[in-house]
């Protein structure tokens, strides 16, 4: 295998984790030598496509923290598809519900525009959806952040504040059973914490990727929650429900 090709795949593997520690990165690619891995990330991390973190880990370079929504949506696309339509089946006609941004949740988006539902959202991507819509569509306001179609900050949270839902259905970035759920920001993590704290029900749309895996900023313990994914998980699964795609 080519050096490029080497970290093309390096790439991969890092667009859908926030952190990877090097030796679990090895272990993804059993056929490339610890020292070649080593020089493969000097160089990305030269190029300012990685960052090279205290503690053995490395992460995608972005000024965000996040990995673009664009190269998300790409990845497990048929799983996140899948899990969408798996949480669909949670939400009734006449719901009030909360919708986040990230890759499944867009999925779910999609999924609902013709339900009588009402759906607030700090996803973006609502806005490119074009055709019949029966769900009526409140878009609340914030900070913008175009790398993940994402409104967050303040005025988000003073708006949330003042909301309650029936059910609501976030994004993460990683699941952890002691570490919890987390993600790169405190915006995000903080908008992910009220919207659960002011809803009956939570769920967490989240492809089997993101187990056992952390970001940044926790949000919230992973309790009185439900997990919605693409795979069963043993120690996740004793800790909350885990609905499982097909």
């Amino acid at each position: 295998m080519i050096p490029y090709e080497r970290q093309e795949k390096i790439l991969a593997i890092l667009a859908d984790h926030d952190l990877v520690k090097i030796d679990e990165l090895q272990s993804q690619l059993p056929d490339v030598s610890a020292s070649t891995l080593r020089r493969d990330i000097k160089t990305l991390e030269s190029e300012n496509k990685i960052e090279h973190l205290i503690g053995g880990a490395i992460k995608v370079a972005s000024a965000t923290g996040e990995v673009p929504i664009v190269q998300k949506i790409a990845i497990n696309s048929g799983a996140k598809r899948a899990i969408a339509e798996r949480a669909a089946k949670e939400i009734h006609e006449q719901d009030s519900i909360y919708v986040d941004s990230g890759s499944n949740c867009t999925f779910l988006l999609n999924q609902l525009l013709g339900r009588q539902v009402t759906i607030y959202t700090t996803n973006t991507a609502v806005l490119s959806i074009t055709g019949a819509i029966e769900a009526d569509i409140i878009l609340l306001g914030g900070q913008y952040n175009p790398a993940i179609s994402s409104l967050s900050g303040a005025l988000t949270e003073s708006n949330l504040r003042s909301l309650y839902f029936d059910k609501a259905f976030l994004g993460v970035n990683g699941v952890d059973e002691i570490k919890g759920v987390t993600t790169p920001t405190i915006s995000e993590a903080t908008k992910k914490r009220l919207v659960k704290e002011n809803s009956r029900k939570t769920y967490l749309l989240c492809d089997s990727s993101k187990f056992h895996r952390f970001s940044t900023v926790k949000a919230f313990d992973l309790k009185d929650v439900v997990l919605v994914s693409d795979k069963q998980d043993a120690k996740l699964g004793k800790q909350v429900p885990l609905l499982v795609a097909h």
